[in-house]
């Protein structure tokens, strides 16, 4: 298949971390997957059994604001009544394996691509970090001029802050059936789109 690496940095544009946990807003996942939010939602309910509050969650009001705020992509949710479900990694693979459509199927292994992407970029992170802290406790036992030396450059050393990203607009599907409007200048706005703890992880019906 074309442009896989691209689709999954798309895929991994759309992943927010609310709660401490990397989720996917239901509007998204099922503009992946090729249905409606509502029709996505009602899978789900018709299958809770399958969906413990480990897959799924509702955001509170304060969170779907600030996501609402922070990720342009998710605008049109800003006046629904409805409060946004949002998937964790193992609640989008089970979405797809009940809405059983080939779409589905064939783009939760780009969900699953991104979610490890983005756990592999954080480990490295950390243990680059890990690193930097050996460092500098070393550098504690010798002269004043060495750690002003690297009191200097480590800043140079960490991984650059991610730019302001781009408005994705509107997704236009192309041939291949896939959602790439934002291809190859849109990556993962975690970062922008960041929320503390305190959503109540419970599926309810709306």
């Amino acid at each position: 298949m074309k442009n896989k690496k691209t689709t999954t940095i798309y895929v991994e544009s759309l992943i927010l971390t609310v709660s401490h946990q990397r989720v996917m807003i239901d509007s998204d996942l099922a503009g992946l997957y090729g249905v409606t939010t509502k029709a996505l939602n009602q899978a789900v309910k018709r299958n809770s059994n399958r969906f413990p509050e480990d897959f799924v969650f509702r955001l509170t009001p304060d969170e779907k604001e600030q996501v609402v705020t922070n990720c342009d992509h998710l605008k049109s949710i800003k006046f629904s009544h409805a409060l946004p479900f949002a998937f964790t990694e193992y609640g989008a693979i089970m979405a797809a394996n009940v809405l059983n459509s080939e779409k589905a199927v064939e783009m939760s292994v780009f969900v699953v691509r991104a979610f490890v992407r983005m756990r592999e970029r954080v480990a490295a992170n950390q243990i680059f970090e890990k690193r930097l802290a050996e460092i500098e406790k070393k550098l504690l036992l010798h002269d004043s001029s060495l750690r002003d030396l690297y009191d200097r450059i480590r800043p140079l050393l960490l991984p650059p802050p991610e730019k302001p990203k781009r408005k994705i607009g509107f997704l236009e599907e192309p041939a291949n059936g896939y959602y790439l409007s934002a291809i190859g200048t849109t990556k993962a706005r975690t970062s922008a789109c960041s929320l503390g703890a305190g959503a109540k992880a419970v599926y309810k019906t709306r």
